[in-house]
């Protein structure tokens, strides 16, 4: 089974869109995942949380609360920086009840695929820690065979003989230095129940995407032009 990871999709529709391209083009060589899974963070900064909101839902692809969902589901912001709040705001503003009610309804937690794969947003203990992949060990893992999260907007995984811990990246606003859309693909086909969390193929993959287009929908959305300069730096 190949399961594509997302995370932090942060209301950028265009880098969104290009993911599931890629993953549409992949399907065409006949290696489309069976699963598409997400670790948070769906809204936030970028000017199309509606767009993205629905697009997740449509697909119904499973996925937990990160703080921005949080954020933007309560009418908080609470310690965010002056784009992150400007992005809460500005979501709110933009999402009916119906996608608020399904943002309040996110889980901090989840595991899917018959418990293989368990997701977070920043930490099995804490849903906003930062974790970074240096940071990553096997006492974050519990019966899962792979641990994805989020929160860092930096992809990276490391194997353990427990299992795998994955950060795929962020989709919408990367901070590791490379501003291409990041997300990665999960190979579970050689688990077996004899030998489980031994080998695991992980493909982290950045696809290009139209960031000019998104940094004068940030200017014309009236948020701070620095949202939409940063991702050209992807930081």
């Amino acid at each position: 089974m190949h399961v594509a990871v997302i995370s932090d999709v942060h209301a950028n529709k265009v880098a969104l869109d290009a993911v599931f391209d890629d993953l549409a083009a992949s399907g065409a060589d006949g290696d489309a995942p069976d699963a598409i899974v997400c670790a948070g963070d769906v809204v936030g900064y970028n000017p199309w949380p509606a767009e993205c909101v629905a697009a997740v839902r449509e697909r119904e692809i499973p996925t937990v609360m990160g703080n921005h969902d949080r954020a933007v589901s309560a009418g908080t912001a609470f310690r965010f920086n002056s784009m992150a709040a400007a992005g809460v705001e500005y979501a709110r503003g933009e999402l009916d009840d119906d996608a608020i009610e399904w943002l309040s309804a996110l889980p901090d937690a989840r595991t899917v695929l018959d418990g293989a794969i368990k997701l977070v947003h920043g930490h099995p203990d804490d849903p906003d820690r930062y974790t970074y992949p240096e940071e990553f060990s096997p006492s974050m893992l519990g019966e899962e065979d792979v641990l994805v999260l989020g929160h860092t907007h930096v992809q990276g995984y490391e194997r353990f003989e427990e299992g795998v811990v994955l950060n795929p990246g962020s989709v919408g606003q990367p901070r590791d230095g490379d501003p291409r859309a990041a997300y990665a693909v999960v190979d579970l086909d050689d688990l077996s129940v004899d030998e489980r969390r031994v080998e695991y193929d992980v493909d982290e993959r950045r696809v290009e995407y139209d960031v000019d287009a998104v940094a004068d929908a940030v200017e014309d959305a009236g948020l701070p032009e620095r949202i939409g300069q940063r991702l050209y730096e992807g930081r």
